[in-house]
Parts: structure tokens; sequence; C-alpha cells
């Protein structure tokens, strides 16, 4: 943690007596808002086990206080469905998870599939709502992966680090290097160098600091960063879609640089499961 608030300070310096072109000042407020990220992410860890619990509540319910915003604003029972949804989902990873491992698949199956025949715009807002209860379930699921807590701990760590400084090399590359775009309908941002870049921070940081915290050789090591990077990617142009189709730029503007919770945590949605799932099935 020393170490990411040491380069984070560093990133403010630089970006402080940097030039004020276009590009500078939207680093600027990138780097500035990770001083907001970071100090929670970090509280939920030093408050383990409770701490992933609470960053999870938390994060969902700002969330469903964004989609509501965002794309309900007049209807008021889409809060009280989600926020019931939330709870239901915290309290079945705690005490039951394997109802949640088979229902929750099946409703997020479901509400997709009423949302392409009906294209009823209730549907979406309660299919990424769903994504989200299940994605960051992961998160509690890493809390508890093992009886060592110190070994949780890192894990979650790896995976928050990992998450976001692939997206910050994500939007690095593609800013300097991007040229062919992926998803120009979608998100005109996204570029193959932006997603290589993405990769390459990614196993570079994921074997720096996986063998440090003694998690993994570089192998493994290589092999979840590469997963995280792509599952992290995906997730960003999945909710990148939803917005256009409510016609948004972003959620919220609750973080300067950075919008809303859920233009944060849509990486997240997909690299918690992903980490989770490689973790068991290769132990």
């Amino acid at each position: 943690m020393v170490v990411l608030y040491a380069v984070l300070a560093v990133a403010s310096i630089g970006v402080a007596i940097g030039t004020r072109s276009l590009v500078s000042s939207r680093l600027r407020l990138q780097v500035n808002a990770w001083w907001i990220i970071f100090p929670i992410v970090s509280l939920s860890l030093v408050l383990y086990p409770l701490g992933p619990l609470l960053l999870v509540c938390m994060i969902g319910i700002i969330a469903l206080h964004e989609l509501s915003s965002a794309t309900m604003p007049q209807n008021g029972h889409f809060y009280i469905e989600c926020l019931t949804i939330l709870c239901l989902t915290v309290i079945f990873v705690l005490v039951a998870p394997k109802v949640v491992d088979l229902a929750l698949p099946l409703i997020i199956a479901a509400q997709f599939f009423f949302y392409i025949q009906q294209k009823n715009p209730r549907h979406l807002p309660l299919f990424l709502f769903f994504i989200l209860c299940y994605g960051l379930s992961f998160i509690i699921r890493l809390a508890h992966l093992s009886d060592a807590s110190e070994a949780n701990i890192a894990w979650l760590f790896f995976l928050f680090v990992v998450t976001a400084l692939n997206d910050i090399g994500q939007f690095l590359a593609g800013t300097v290097f991007g040229r062919h775009k992926i998803a120009p309908r979608i998100s005109p941002n996204k570029t193959w160098e932006g997603l290589a870049g993405g990769i390459f921070v990614s196993i570079a940081v994921a074997g720096i600091l996986g063998t440090y915290l003694q998690l993994e050789v570089v192998g493994p090591l290589a092999l979840y960063a590469i997963l995280l990077s792509i599952g992290g990617f995906a997730g960003d142009l999945m909710f990148s879609a939803a917005k256009r189709r409510f016609n948004i730029k972003d959620f919220s503007s609750m973080i300067p640089g950075h919008g809303g919770i859920l233009d944060r945590v849509d990486s997240l949605v997909l690299t918690a499961p992903l980490l989770y799932f490689a973790l068991t099935l290769s132990h």
C-alpha cells in the first residue's frame, strides 16, 4: 500500500507540473480521483473480514442510486426492488452461497432474454444490477477463500491493484498509442493498443506484486493477469454499451474524472469472479 500511495503521489506531482493539454487535464482528474478511491479500498482491507462486506454493500447502494437516477428516475419501485435484491444477495452469499451460484445466473439470463425479446428499457437496469450483485459477491467469497486470513487479504489486494492498474494502463496506452478501434459504436476510445498496454501493465504488476506477496510463481500470475485484463476490458465494454443504450456519458458525476461508482467498478464486476474461479480451479 505504501508503494502504491508513493506512486500515486509521484503521478500527482507529474500531472500538476505537466502541460495544460486536454490529455493532461483528463489524466489530472483521473489521478486526483484515485486519492478518493484508494483510501476506501485500503480501509476495507484494514477492516478485514468485515471490510470487504461493507465495501460491497456501499458499492451496491451507491450503484443502485446511480442506476435508478440515470435510467429510471420516475420509477420508485425500481429502487425498492433492487435494494431488496442487494440485501438478499449479501445474506445468501454469507449463509448459502450455493443458492446464489444457481439462482442469480439463471435470473440474469432470464432478464437478458426478456430485454432482447421485449426491448423494454425496464429490463436493462435490472439486468445490470443483477450482474453487479453477482460479480461483487465474489469479493466476499475471496475474503473467505481459505482459512488463512493473510492469504485472503493478499488475493483481495492483488485483485484490486491489478484491476485498477489495468484500467490505468489501458487508458494511457490507448491515449498515447491508440490507432485501431475495437468497438467504435460502443466505446470509441477503446483500441487494440490500449488493450495490449493494459495486458502488459497487468502482467508486470501481477508478477511483481504476486511474487512479493508469495501468492504464486510467475507463470500462473501472468495467466491471472491476462485473464483479469481481458475480463476488465469486457466489463467496461458491457457497461459502455448500456450507457449508449441509455444515451448517457456517465452513470453520475460523483467521482470527477471517473464518472460514477458504476463507471469505476464495471471492470471489477467480471474480474472478481474470474479470479475466484481461476483460483478454485487451479488449487
